[in-house]
């Protein structure tokens, strides 16, 4: 790619993020956008209805602002502790690419002053982007000393940076803990595996065996029962209501005498859907009380203190390993609640399913990455499409398919992977919500790695060579020939899909139409306003694959660092006003997410060392190639002593914190209501009583007692 392809893209995308900007400082003024730009403030009653004025027309920055003063307090009372790591991962980008661009200042003018490359100097426009990289100095050159010396002071800002925010954060961990109200997942553990007996339900041998082995702290438990059939009946009477409700609006103006089915005769259709809906919740009533005798060998197991339920489950159970298994019992508003029933077998199958599956799709991936990669070289495309030779060698044509166009295709087919990946999770057993999307943000992570990165640089190379991976000695010396040839593309993608992103996350495009679409066309006002959730899982390995690159390209081409800068603080200031305004946190996993990102990181940082000792052979310095080999070393190392160090605490809490915490809660005298609501807390959604809109006959009480005690 030439300089001129690459401003036009940055041009490009400039132009749509300032359009974006600008349409979203007037549109969010607007009342009837609250449920797009504000879901979260209307639902909490925040947002206030102001009168027409002339400045609601106009754009502004205000919102910069106020996203801008937030404290961290505030927004780890808004959006958890989960949110504040979120956003964290933005600092520490802002701060390792803030240091990376003191060293890229240095790099960009040594780069470029190199003539190994043979390119005129004075026709800057059509130069190409390789001159501002590490190929461009002489071979032998002891400049690149300076490029040996980046690696080792950079590497170690980083780890100083990384031990900071893993310090930080685990001490946030436990100081949420202990500020926290009494939490029911805290005193409760989700038992699995339950042996059957000859005689008694699977509740009677959770009773028998936990008053028997615990009887000072065990209080009550919840069994787990099959109650997938009646979830989708739950779920088919609730859309009806809805519909029904959506009939009886005032602003609903169609007819309402239409065909039932296709073929059918025509009738009321108010009368025909409440008739429906009413042998809709008797079916479901009549499944409720036919699910007594559906139990799953699983029950949640509450105690009487977190230190007791702490015990339960680090504490194996049973002579059979396969029995009586405990995991740590997630929020209620957490469980994944239709994969209770698979065994112990079954799980374990499903587990290697699913990572076959990923490992199927990543390639089937490899398709477009390889049509990305072709539009990256005119030449190939001239020899495929012959009749496209005249449209190709127009200037614009050939910048906007060379810079632009690679990226946007890469991005469109990348749109599909996060559901695939949490369809993927989701079949594995796990059980929790939060279980399922951090499985699939490390899922995303991977195929996006490889498939981005990976794959992209080596189909630009050495896609017929691949027997040089036999040999582990030559993966350093590939990755340094096709690694640098790829910048010019990774920095294109960087704007194309980091910036453009960002600002279409900010304008919420699909969502303005759909709310355009539902009040205007469909007349559906009154729907119940749903707030989102932020799904980091799927927002996470973006950011760390633009770390990627950052770290990757450091000494190879400092270029792509300014753009990354850029992208990281649209980023700050976009998501913190999406926390505070749009996303609402259905549950939190207490900053469990920042593992990712240290390991993350520590990849990059290694991937880089393992590149420099390769470009430094073929740089003809076999010295500084050889200096090159301890660093990784230390840096492996350095992450061994964090993960030793750190992750215990993300795993669970320690005694001292769990036996503090119970012994003010038992001097605060207010545990008795806490208990009984802990006794309920896990009951099935699917078992409590129905409540639909028109059916008020007075048979709301609950038809199964989901608690044995």
């Amino acid at each position: 790619m030439i300089l001129s392809a690459l401003l036009t893209t940055v041009g490009i995308n400039i132009g749509l993020c300032v359009l974006f900007f600008t349409l979203y400082s007037v549109l969010r003024k607007q009342p009837g956008n609250a449920s797009v730009y504000a879901p979260r403030l209307v639902a909490e009653g925040k947002m206030l209805r102001s009168d027409f004025n002339l400045e609601r027309l106009l754009p502004s920055a205000s919102w910069v602002k106020k996203a801008w003063q937030t404290s961290e307090e505030e927004l780890l009372s808004l959006s958890g502790l989960d949110g504040v790591v979120f956003m964290r991962i933005f600092e520490f980008s802002i701060k390792v690419f803030s240091f990376a661009m003191i060293f890229g200042i240095i790099l960009l003018p040594i780069n470029y002053v190199g003539n190994q490359l043979t390119m005129d100097y004075m026709d800057l426009p059509n130069k190409s982007l390789e001159s501002f990289s590490i190929s461009n100095v002489n071979d032998g050159s002891n400049r690149l000393w300076i490029h040996f010396s980046v690696a080792y002071i950079f590497t170690g800002f980083v780890c100083y940076l990384l031990y900071s925010e893993f310090k930080y954060i685990s001490s946030k961990r436990i100081a949420c803990f202990n500020s926290s109200e009494p939490k029911v997942h805290h005193f409760s553990v989700l038992v699995r595996g339950i042996p059957v007996s000859s005689g008694i339900s699977f509740s009677e041998s959770v009773e028998n065996f936990f008053t028997l082995y615990y009887p000072s702290t065990y209080i009550s438990h919840v069994i787990v029962r099959r109650t997938s059939k009646l979830q989708k009946l739950i779920s088919d009477a609730d859309d009806l209501s809805k519909r029904l409700l959506q009939m009886k609006s005032a602003s609903y103006t169609q007819q309402r005498v239409g065909r039932a089915s296709f073929l059918g005769r025509k009738v009321d259709l108010v009368d025909h859907y409440e008739k429906k809906l009413e042998d809709l919740v008797e079916n479901v009533r009549m499944e409720q009380t036919l699910i007594t005798g559906q139990e799953v060998p699983a029950a949640f197991v509450s105690f009487k203190s977190r230190f007791g339920a702490a015990i339960v489950l680090h504490v194996k159970q049973g002579i059979n390993p396969t029995e009586w298994n405990t995991e740590a019992a997630p929020e209620p508003q957490d469980v994944y609640w239709p994969f209770f029933s698979a065994s112990f077998t079954q799980r374990w199958i499903l587990k290697y399913v699913a990572i076959a599956a990923c490992i199927v799709l990543v390639v089937l991936f490899f398709g477009p990455v390889v049509l990305v990669q072709s539009l990256t070289h005119l030449d190939q495309l001239e020899t495929w499409f012959p009749f496209l030779k005249g449209i190709l060698r127009v200037t614009f044509v050939s910048q906007v398919i060379t810079g632009y166009l690679p990226s946007l295709i890469l991005q469109l087919f990348q749109h599909y992977v996060p559901p695939a990946m949490i369809m993927l999770s989701s079949i594995q057993g796990y059980i929790a919500r939060s279980h399922i999307e951090k499985s699939a943000c490390y899922k995303i992570l991977f195929f996006t790695i490889w498939n981005v990165f990976f794959v992209n640089v080596l189909s630009g190379s050495v896609l017929y060579q691949a027997n040089v991976f036999l040999e582990l000695k030559n993966i350093p010396s590939v990755l340094a020939v096709a690694v640098p040839g790829q910048a010019e593309f990774f920095i294109a993608y960087v704007v194309t899909t980091g910036w453009t992103n960002t600002s279409s996350e900010l304008f919420q495009m699909f969502s303005l139409i759909w709310s355009f679409i539902k009040r205007k066309i469909l007349g559906r006002a009154d729907d119940k306003l749903v707030v989102p959730s932020a799904n980091y899982f799927s927002k996470i390995p973006k950011i760390l694959l633009f770390g990627l690159f950052g770290i990757t390209y450091l000494f190879l081409a400092p270029l792509i660092l300014p753009f990354l800068l850029i992208h990281f603080c649209l980023g700050y200031i976009v998501y913190r006003n999406q926390l505070l305004t749009v996303y609402s946190p259905k549950y939190d996993s207490n900053g469990k997410f920042w593992p990712i990102v240290h390991n993350s990181t520590i990849f990059s940082l290694v991937l880089m060392h393992i590149i420099a000792i390769g470009i430094f052979g073929l740089k003809k310095m076999p010295l500084a190639s050889g200096f090159m080999i301890p660093l990784p070393v230390m840096t492996l190392l350095f992450n061994n002593y964090c993960q030793r160090r750190f992750i215990p605490l993300f795993k669970s809490y320690p005694a001292e914190c769990l036996i503090k915490k119970d012994r003010d809660d038992q001097s605060s005298g207010t545990m008795d209501a806490f208990y009984e609501r802990l006794a309920t807390a896990y009951r099935d959604p699917a078992l409590a009583p129905i409540h639909t809109l028109g059916i008020s006959d007075g048979r709301n009480a609950p038809l199964l007692q989901a608690t044995e005690v």
